[in-house]
């Protein structure tokens, strides 16, 4: 753990959604089996550039550039093939790999759920602790993420960063949380299983937990999650034992 839990436990649990309650990475089998030997480099590059995908749109030009988070993830899958498939020029690729395009959004739209997901949020809901997802995606993608990996009911509030057309980590989204939850963020944990996001929370006040599933390195800026763990099982962690 890189610091002792706070002495106050937080009275509400945000989670990050994508790569912390649903794995990005499992559409790596899909696209292994229509672009043979690139599958897992493909599930990377269209992850990397997804995300430097949002930071461009959030930080050029006061947002003018804004697109909602299914056409980032659908522009940033092309750009991947593209790259990665040596036959997708620029010229051909929007023709001939539509289809492939199709089936593997269609597949991001219900990914993987990590499998202690479930349990977790139980636990919690059972606690009468508040839960929410506060994330980069659309209000839509994210319903239908819960409701196919089994989690709904198990969350109160689905939080996306549309209506302020800025992206994680822009102070507008992380605000969002404590709007909807009523109180400041430093009586709020969020969780994520990515660093930067981690990062940003922290900066903004929250109490973080970082979920390093892949055993990594931290961000190396000077600042700390309140904690690190390596599932969502830890977010018990800041909880005292007789709350259990």
């Amino acid at each position: 753990m890189s610091r002792p839990a706070p002495l106050t436990p937080p009275r509400a649990v945000l989670f990050d959604a994508y790569g912390t309650l649903f794995d990005v990475y499992s559409v790596a089998l899909l696209a292994e089996q229509l672009f043979p030997g690139q599958g897992q480099a493909l599930s990377v590059l269209w992850r990397d550039k997804q995300i430097e995908y949002t930071r461009l749109v959030t930080t050029c030009n006061e947002g003018a550039h804004y697109q909602p988070f299914w056409e980032l993830t659908r522009a940033a899958l092309v750009f991947a093939i593209k790259k990665l498939v040596a036959h997708a020029d620029g010229a051909s690729a929007t023709g001939l790999f539509d289809e492939k395009v199709e089936q593997l959004m269609n597949q991001y739209r219900s990914l993987s759920a990590f499998p202690e997901n479930r349990s977790v949020l139980q636990t919690l809901k059972e606690r009468c602790i508040p839960t929410g997802i506060l994330s980069n995606g659309d209000a839509s993608m994210l319903q239908l993420a819960v409701k196919s990996s089994g989690l709904h009911g198990l969350l109160d509030h689905i939080i996306s960063v549309d209506p302020v057309r800025k992206y994680k980590t822009a102070p507008q989204a992380y605000a969002l949380g404590e709007s909807t939850l009523g109180l400041p963020a430093s009586k709020i944990l969020f969780v994520s299983s990515n660093a930067w996001d981690s990062l940003g929370a922290t900066w903004h006040g929250y109490q973080t937990l970082w979920v390093n599933r892949y055993q990594l390195p931290f961000e190396e800026l000077g600042t700390q999650p309140t904690r690190t763990g390596t599932t969502l099982r830890d977010v018990f962690d800041f909880f005292p034992p007789s709350s259990s």
